[in-house]
């Protein structure tokens, strides 16, 4: 994908769709349970971006350079992936939450898991842990 993303012989407008139908929709699958940072998701879009946009010729010194990240954001005005997984996270827990008191799910995301468990006994006189 990083090769098609580099290519010179696929223009611009094609490798947005790309990025767009094929790269975010992997990328997003499943994001609603996944812990990420600003930063990690923000790095690794801005990565494709750059691939796609390439590097541009600085007006003064005439030397290459990467496109800053507002840049990339006014090239591509989407949504941030970020964003995206943030508003799909609060989608989720609107879900969960209309599901009820008795799914495990919803206890679990409350914080009230109830069941059976493994839990830890106080350290027997050899000092193992003992589970039940």
């Amino acid at each position: 994908m990083q090769n098609h993303l580099s290519s010179n012989l696929l223009s611009k407008n094609i490798k947005i769709k790309i990025h767009r139908n094929i790269t975010l929709p992997v990328v997003l699958y499943g994001c609603e349970t996944w812990s990420i940072t600003f930063e990690e998701g923000t790095q690794a879009e801005n990565r494709v971006l750059r691939r796609i946009f390439r590097p541009k010729r600085d007006e003064v010194t005439g030397e290459w350079r990467k496109l800053q990240n507002e840049e990339l954001n006014d090239l591509y005005p989407s949504p941030n992936t970020v964003q995206v997984k943030k508003l799909r996270r609060m989608r989720w827990a609107g879900h969960v939450a209309h599901m009820g008191e008795r799914r495990g799910i919803y206890q679990v995301m409350v914080g009230k898991p109830k069941g059976k468990r493994d839990q830890l006994e106080d350290p027997s006189e050899d000092g193992r842990i003992i589970l039940r």
